[in-house]
């Protein structure tokens, strides 16, 4: 039985480009990656404008503790560079943080997130050119640390396309979805910016295709893989319980402090909840749920059983 019901969903930002994330903001404005800007603006009637420049692929979002919205940007769609970047909603300044760390470039920022210490950390996928590539279980990816000093550091790598990330309500642990390894990783967060060993936080969260399988073209073509276990994006609520979306089978997971694997949500025919790749919380009791796609035109919103943990921004 899943925690919400499908039909408690509904669409808004109905036309917007590839929504991979949502993030929102102490104020409650609402703000979803767009292929067709920098981000775009949800407005409460569910409309949107779009804000800033194009360029790239903005992937994860989320939001530094002054409101400028740090953006992902996923190269490998456009087959370009893809760097860390910052977009400030108030005076439309659009930078790069990053496109460089420890000699290698950035191709594949997949998600950021800060700490209360001013550390940004943020996934690189992979190197791979192509799709089916980047998931073929290849472990070149890594999760890098920008520092408030501007210092820059690889501080995990050997990784299966490290993808959404979180942290801890008391920032000593950095939760990471692998995506080619159909988990969720944890790493101790250690002084100066740093990482400890990875270790793996609850179960294996189904299956994975055999070598040589496309699941990208599998499920576009609108198979059924309830059992796909391909991690994406992840949130951490309230309670401890870490919600992860599982994209290929349609559905959101949430692993409970001691381990136990529930179901939030699952549409297994994907007509509404269609590969789901971020989860976030807003609202002024943090129980606004909505729910990104990287197939979907459109952000899901609901209300959530329980709240979501209060982000940096959201304190």
């Amino acid at each position: 039985m899943s925690w919400i019901a499908t039909s408690a969903f509904s669409k808004i930002a109905v036309g917007i480009d590839r929504p991979e994330d949502v993030v929102v903001g102490k104020d409650g404005r609402v703000f979803a990656s767009d292929h067709q800007c920098a981000v775009a603006e949800i407005h409460p009637d569910g409309s949107f404008t779009r804000m800033g420049p194009a360029g790239g692929a903005p992937n994860g979002i989320n939001m530094d503790p002054q409101g400028r919205i740090l953006i992902a940007n996923f190269g490998i769609y456009d087959r370009v560079e893809g760097p860390l970047q910052r977009f400030d909603p108030a005076t439309g300044s659009h930078e790069t943080l990053l496109a460089e760390v420890g000699g290698k470039r950035l191709t594949s920022c997949n998600y950021p997130v800060m700490d209360r210490a001013g550390n940004i950390w943020c996934a690189n996928s992979t190197h791979a050119e192509t799709w089916p590539q980047a998931l073929d279980g290849r472990t070149d990816g890594f999760i890098f640390v920008l520092r408030p000093d501007g210092s820059s550091e690889i501080v995990a790598e050997g990784l299966k396309f490290p993808n959404g990330m979180a942290l801890s309500a008391d920032d000593k642990t950095l939760y990471c979805a692998q995506t080619s390894g159909a988990d969720v990783l944890a790493f101790d967060i250690l002084p100066g910016g740093k990482l400890g060993p990875g270790r793996r936080y609850g179960p294996i969260l189904g299956r994975l295709m055999g070598p040589g399988d496309d699941v990208v073209a599998a499920a576009a073509a609108a198979q059924h893989h309830d059992d796909l276990g391909y991690t994406d994006g992840v949130g951490l609520d309230a309670e401890g319980n870490l919600w992860v979306c599982l994209p290929a089978a349609n559905k959101v997971v949430a692993i409970s402090p001691s381990g136990q694997v529930e179901t939030v949500c699952h549409d297994p025919s994907g007509a509404l909840i269609n590969h789901p790749t971020n989860i976030t919380w807003g609202g002024d009791d943090l129980r606004d749920l909505y729910i990104g796609s990287i197939r979907a035109d459109y952000v899901l919103k609901a209300r959530s059983p329980v709240p979501g943990l209060a982000m940096i921004h959201q304190r």
